[in-house]
């Protein structure tokens, strides 16, 4: 029996059956997930200890192994590591560049769950590289990515769809959250909060699980002790709360300038006139610099993070380290560089609230006894307010430190950090991402319609073309003769030269015949009009056109004109879209509005749209025969791909994929035993 044929039969016989349990269905494979996570994470950690070891000479990368290197050596090694990376990143997959975290949250919401498998090899060695020669940033943002693709990619072997793929790379992120620091409510949390942005409780159940199984795995391995080895502390004075709660203040600001930084960087490697796959040896090579004068920006941190935790570093030098790793991080990240900012965080934050601990010791000696409590509530301060995520903040601090004598400062810091946060920036570091590349995942599907279609959705490709020698005279001829207010000019190759707008030619018209014989159309043609791309969002396309006296622009590919496309063409598209999903809308709202999700429609016929089942993804209607098979007709089928959802009437060839929801009529019975498959 072939591999192929093996694993029909295997999903044939077991798991359809398997499906049809679904309770027993989502733990069993939440336990796999979390199994996985659990040993990627691990092996994770060693490959970047791996890398470690043939740089440093040590497995740890500590701020004395560091000094003990040449001044070329660290720059050197550095910048190995980012020559490494970029053509890794650039050519294989360029979702492994920079923090990873926004890519899952991008695949949740826009991709149903579907992440690439070759993300998990890329992500580790990318990350574990970086990490490993030095760069400055974290663990855990790869560490998600790589066990949301991983629960991503037994969802996709399942031949499951919808929620179920969405719940199980949200189970994958939390077990690599949970395995990373030891916080198994604090990953299935992170999931929840960050990953899902939905705290409801359906779905919790298997992310728990598969959080729980990864810190399993996780201690096993590795030793069940806290990531931060931190002394006790505890609230010596009710005074106290007003500094902490001072320190949640200047946590948001901290955490509103990373994110700024990081985004700055991003739009300076963007604009320099080097090949992307080349830049993260220009940010390695200068982080390399900086850690000739603070070993301590490089790699997560961790070493300097305890030195603060336990109030061993000086004011000065614990200002100069917030400026420094956020400089570093930004140059690590901003190039190309791949690694998480979870750890830059909690760097920023002991450094900022060791900072403000030794200030409000110096001002009240009596009330504030050591700058290290200080240290470790501002750790979650800055987190919260970065991520946009307090609860996940209070409870991975507290499991990492396994000290709950600090909790309230921990969370009135956390809360008040958040909501300045929030205020001062809508967006978290990770959503910011979305927003800038066009996602909004703060709006709603109506106002998110134009961002579901494409330019060449709705183009007109009839377009009034001229060539660029064509003389101003019979231009003139030309436009009394046509009705069209815009004509475009294309060279001897049938490449694009600009446009033509009638309203500014009337001047030039009263010289035609001085100048009908010297003036050709290629030079009245203006090449600063926007072009658009087919593949473009309308949404994007609409703001080209606010502020611009223009009812049409040109759609160029390739350098090639392929069509145009106008505003009117923008709003008739939205108004149907619009409508469409209104009539969906309306009958989703009659069906739920049913006790069993489904609308009567006489003669024991009842409609209802479910999920398509495993075995339906690559088979057509013709093949399913679900007519003469179970007595039920798919009406409609519901595709979402690429971020946008279509609707079509399938027809005898039409082949479902995956995630597509169809529309289905039949007896109760027949739509049950579809559903069941």
């Amino acid at each position: 029996m072939r591999r192929g044929q093996l694993s029909s039969f295997i999903h044939d016989k077991w798991i359809v059956r398997a499906k049809s349990a679904d309770n027993f269905f989502m733990v069993a494979v939440a336990v796999v997930i979390g199994l996985l996570g659990g040993a990627g994470a691990v092996f994770f950690r060693r490959m970047i200890q791996g890398v470690q070891g043939l740089v440093w000479g040590e497995w740890d990368l500590t701020i004395e192994a560091v000094g003990a290197f040449p001044w070329w050596w660290v720059v050197g090694a550095v910048g190995a590591g980012g020559l490494i990376v970029g053509p890794l990143t650039h050519f294989l997959a360029r979702e492994a560049k920079g923090h990873g975290v926004p890519e899952v949250i991008l695949a949740v919401a826009i991709r149903s769950g579907v992440i690439r498998p070759r993300l998990v090899v890329v992500k580790s060695v990318a990350s574990a590289i970086t990490l490993g020669t030095g760069g400055s940033a974290g663990q855990e943002g790869p560490i998600v990515q790589i066990g949301a693709a991983l629960g991503s990619a037994v969802g996709q072997w399942l031949r499951v769809s919808g929620s179920r793929l969405t719940t199980f790379a949200a189970c994958g992120a939390a077990a690599g959250i949970a395995a990373t620091f030891n916080a198994p409510v604090g990953g299935a949390l992170f999931a929840v909060e960050i990953i899902l942005g939905d705290l409801g409780v359906s779905r919790f159940t298997p992310i728990v699980i598969s959080s729980v199984m990864a810190t399993v795995v996780s201690r096993h391995v590795l030793g069940d002790h806290p990531a931060f080895t931190v002394p006790q502390y505890q609230l010596g004075s009710p005074l106290e709360l007003v500094i902490y709660a001072a320190l949640g203040v200047v946590a948001a600001f901290v955490a509103v300038a990373f994110i700024r930084s990081l985004h700055f960087f991003e739009d300076l490697a963007e604009k320099a006139p080097i090949p992307p796959w080349l830049l993260p040896l220009f940010g390695g090579l200068t982080v390399g610099l900086m850690g000739l004068c603070w070993p301590q920006v490089l790699g997560g941190g961790y070493e300097a993070i305890e030195q603060a935790v336990h109030g061993e570093l000086g004011l000065s030098l614990l200002l100069v380290l917030v400026a420094a790793k956020l400089l570093a991080t930004g140059m690590t990240l901003g190039s190309g560089g791949s690694g998480g900012v979870f750890a830059p965080s909690l760097f920023l934050g002991a450094m900022v609230g060791g900072a403000v601990g030794h200030l409000a010791h110096a001002v009240a000696p009596g009330v504030v006894s050591s700058s290290g409590a200080y240290a470790l509530v501002g750790m979650g301060a800055v987190v919260a307010a970065a991520t946009h995520g307090p609860l996940t903040a209070i409870l991975i601090v507290f499991e990492m430190t396994s000290d709950y004598k600090l909790i309230v400062p921990l969370m009135a810091a956390c809360t008040i950090a958040t909501l300045l946060a929030t205020r001062l920036k809508r967006e978290s570091i990770f959503t910011e991402k979305l927003r800038r590349r066009g996602v909004d995942l703060h709006r709603g599907h109506e106002v998110n319609i134009l961002r579901s279609l494409e330019v060449r959705d709705v183009m007109r490709s009839d377009v009034a073309c001229i060539p660029e020698a064509e003389p101003l005279g019979r231009l003139v001829e030309r436009v009394t003769q046509g009705s069209a207010e815009h004509v475009y000019v294309k060279d001897t190759e049938g490449g694009y030269v600009g446009a033509l707008s009638m309203a500014d030619l009337p001047a030039v018209f009263l010289q035609a015949d001085a100048l009908s014989s010297l003036v050709v159309a290629g030079e009245l043609a203006d090449p600063r009009v926007p072009t658009v791309r087919p593949d473009q969002d309308l949404n994007a396309v609409m703001r080209l056109f606010d502020g611009r006296n223009r009812e049409e622009l040109p759609v160029v590919e390739g350098g090639r004109l392929l069509g145009v496309v106008s505003r009117r063409h923008l709003v008739e598209a939205y108004n149907r879209e619009l409508m469409k999903r209104d009539l969906l809308s309306g009958f989703s709202a009659g069906v739920a509005a049913t006790e069993a999700g489904e609308v009567s429609l006489g003669e024991g016929y009842r409609m209802t749209e479910i999920e398509a089942p495993g075995e339906f993804v690559g088979r057509s209607i013709r093949e399913l025969d679900v007519r003469s098979r179970f007595d039920v007709h798919v009406l409609l089928l519901r595709r979402r791909s690429g971020g946008r959802e279509t609707e079509l009437v399938p027809g005898p060839d039409t082949a479902v994929e995956l995630n597509d929801r169809l529309v289905v009529m039949g007896r109760p019975d027949g739509i049950r035993r579809v559903a069941a498959l």
